[in-house]
């Protein structure tokens, strides 16, 4: 087993272009697949499952390749959220493990919901659901106990370089497998080219154009290179220790606010009593957390982005009953027959009945 995972990720290192191809095509297609065939929704999930739980696994074995190929330069340096993630997964394996999880679980939660509906009855659905939404909830809050700090999303790093740019052929091609071959030796100057020293004449519109005479000022120059405090910080120090009970109650609100919002959904509730318990509890966090500084960029973009995902709750309960479906259905009426914008509105129309049946489609 061993050997056939080595010769795999040495077929990853030295296809990555071709693979990294693959994964976004088959990602595109995803989008389309619903409404197309009987369930095709299961075989579109299903397809996007697959591809997460392989771009994880290929973005952990790609990271490490370059890191230990000597003839890997990153293009640009790694962002504060990938600092700060890895750090955290080589500083406590605790933590890595729990975030690996957590990102499994993201992953596959939908695709476990639609083989639920199919084989189970309503309340063994949502009780498998609720079983999920327990084990987020203690993953989350156990990697807040780990680290004491907000907990970012996603917690594991992302892929942030090029797989082109990870040389071929190198010594290091494959974590778990020795190279079988020697590197090649370096070709030789063929024999007719050997006395080739005339220089041809440089053609006049490949001359470089002469120096401007407003030349960029200095302080525009050095500024882009100049170091921030987040670069010469410690990785783990990006993000400030949760200091007053206030700040952990404003955390621990928000993560367990998706376990009590799929908890009053199973009672099978009609009223908007599950939409309006989790939106307080939104908002409630949202005015308990701290205010971050202005140089914890790392912390504003996390908070910024909760901010950004409370626009969800348009497609949840009486909201999306209510006021957004009629809307989208309204759209995609008027739309069909016009070029190019029916495409769209066909692929809402499309996508409107699996708001309805399923919860992780929508879910906080």
């Amino acid at each position: 087993m061993s050997s056939a995972l080595a010769r795999y990720e040495s077929f990853l290192v030295a296809h990555v272009s071709t693979i990294s191809s693959l994964e976004s095509s088959l990602r595109s297609i995803t989008w389309i697949l619903p409404g197309r065939f009987k369930d095709a929704e299961l075989a579109s999930e299903a397809l996007s499952a697959t591809l997460n739980v392989m771009s994880m696994y290929h973005d952990t074995l790609l990271a490490r390749v370059a890191e230990t190929d000597p003839k890997y330069k990153p293009l640009i340096p790694s962002s504060a959220h990938t600092r700060y993630t890895r750090a955290w997964c080589e500083k406590d394996a605790r933590y890595k493990w729990a975030a690996r999880a957590l990102e499994l679980i993201r992953f596959t939660e939908l695709l476990v919901e639609m083989g639920l509906r199919r084989k189970v009855s309503r309340k063994t659905r949502w009780r498998g659901i609720v079983l999920l939404e327990v084990i987020k909830a203690l993953l989350r809050l156990a990697l807040i106990r780990i680290t004491r700090r907000p907990l970012l999303s996603p917690p594991i790093p992302e892929r942030e370089f090029d797989p082109e740019n990870i040389p071929a052929g190198s010594d290091t091609s494959s974590p778990t497998l020795a190279p079988s071959s020697p590197p090649s030796s370096v070709l030789s100057t063929p024999e007719h080219l050997k006395n080739n020293h005339v220089p041809l004449p440089v053609h006049p519109l490949l001359t470089p154009p002469p120096p401007s005479h407003s030349p960029i000022p200095v302080e525009e120059y050095l500024l882009p290179k100049a170091l921030t405090t987040a670069s010469v910080k410690a990785p783990t120090s990006l993000v400030k220790p949760l200091a007053s009970p206030k700040e952990w109650l404003a955390e621990i609100i928000y993560h367990l606010r998706p376990l009590v919002y799929a908890i009053m959904l199973s009672s099978g509730r009609k009223d908007n009593k599950p939409l309006m318990t989790a939106l307080a509890m939104e908002l409630l966090a949202l005015n308990l957390r701290r205010v971050p500084s202005q140089s914890a960029a790392l912390e504003r973009s996390e908070y910024a982005r909760r901010d950004r995902d409370i626009i969800w709750y348009l497609l949840r309960g009486s909201i999306w009953e209510n006021w957004t479906r009629p809307k989208l259905e309204g759209f995609a009426n008027k739309t069909a027959n016009t070029p190019l914008i029916g495409v769209f509105g066909a692929l809402v129309k499309d996508w409107i009945p699996l708001i309805d049946e399923y919860y992780y489609y929508t879910a906080p």
